[in-house]
């Protein structure tokens, strides 16, 4: 078998990929890396690797590391040079090195910084959303033991006093133990509701939402609408992706009420259909992107790192739990939420995988 048909495969993948013998030189470079180095394979094949990076004793080392067991696999940061792609100044990559199951032969996989930079992002998002999940179901179970108690005390205080001042006191302990209640219920209530999966349209969805809002905001808001009509339904949860996407959009608003005010708010809902995407560490053929857009003043600085952390808001009287809980109801569909913001332009993308 030809080294071109053994490794066909890996034309297959976004990253940049190139087979070289343990001397160095290459013995199979994917389509991406072509285009990357402005070279067809053919002028690559034979030519040391080391030739196309900026530290060729960085690689070479690298190279004896891996070959000789010393490690699994080794990653260093280095610079792709691009003979073939006329103009085009070296960029920053990531270079992964490991040891192939046929002797003498080594995977070099490139990844653009800004691409591991994005990989390592998801990653993280990942790991929150996990985190803020068992900490939510922790918490909700510990707060809600106790306030149950608080809350029949204070009725049975109310009952044995006669002072109608002291009354008040009571009603505020009842009063404020319903609100955490009510609190602790929309916390858990994600993990208590069964997944119901049928058909979604994700245009039904974004409609549904739109009217919802509109009905809300009346004046002073434009909702733009720019669909993909090509996108096929998929199978999830309708009403956990109508609530997601409210959330998002309710929170759009919030922060558009000075331009509402002015006449001149805007959100746009854009749908696309992303081919050969890689997010939670899984590749997928297709995938659903919504985009969610508004003009508002963007997210503050303070709170950018950590908006999908719950009970943190950006603004007075914000419970701190919409985008926790947009967040957790996608990623029970196997998505992700990612945020863009600057001043004028928030940018929140809806990642779900299409069959």
């Amino acid at each position: 078998m030809s080294s071109s048909n053994r490794f066909q495969s890996f034309d297959l993948l976004a990253t940049l990929v190139a087979v070289v013998h343990r001397s160095g030189e290459v013995i199979f470079a994917n389509a991406q890396l072509e285009d990357a180095l402005g070279s067809s394979r053919r002028t690559l094949v034979g030519a040391p690797f080391a030739n196309f990076l900026n530290d060729a004793t960085s690689f070479i080392a690298a190279l004896n590391g891996a070959g000789d067991h010393t490690f699994a696999a080794l990653r260093y940061d280095d610079s792709l040079k691009r003979p073939g792609a006329l103009g085009q100044d070296p960029f920053p990559v990531h270079v992964i090195v490991t040891l192939s199951d046929v002797a003498d032969e080594m995977i070099v996989e490139l990844l653009p910084l800004e691409q591991q930079a994005k990989q390592d992002r998801e990653d993280r998002l990942h790991a929150q959303a996990q985190a803020n999940k068992e900490l939510i179901r922790n918490l909700a179970h510990e707060i809600k033991n106790p306030l149950g108690g608080i809350r029949g005390a204070a009725q049975l205080l109310e009952m044995e006093i006669q002072s109608k001042e002291l009354h008040e006191y009571t009603q505020v302990i009842i009063h404020e133990s319903d609100r955490l209640q009510t609190l602790v219920d929309r916390l858990l209530a994600p993990h208590r509701k069964p997944h119901v999966v049928s058909e979604v349209n994700i245009h039904e969805v974004c409609e549904r939402v739109r009217s919802v809002i509109l009905a809300e905001f009346p004046q002073g808001l434009k909702i733009k609408r720019q669909y993909d009509i090509s996108i096929p339904e998929f199978r999830g949860d309708r009403e956990q992706l109508i609530q997601a996407v409210l959330n998002i959009v309710h929170n759009a608003c919030y922060a558009l009420v000075d331009r509402i005010d002015d006449g001149d708010a805007e959100i746009i809902l854009h749908t696309r259909v992303a081919r050969q995407v890689t997010f939670g560490k899984q590749r997928y053929k297709l995938a659903l992107e919504l985009h969610v857009i508004d003009n508002g003043p963007g997210i503050p600085d303070a709170i950018k790192e950590r908006i999908f952390y719950p009970l943190v808001s950006g603004r007075e009287g914000g419970s701190g739990l919409g985008l926790t809980l947009a967040q957790t109801f996608v990623s029970q569909h196997n998505g992700l939420i990612e945020c863009e913001s600057v001043p004028g332009r928030t940018d929140f993308k809806i990642l779900i995988p299409l069959p």
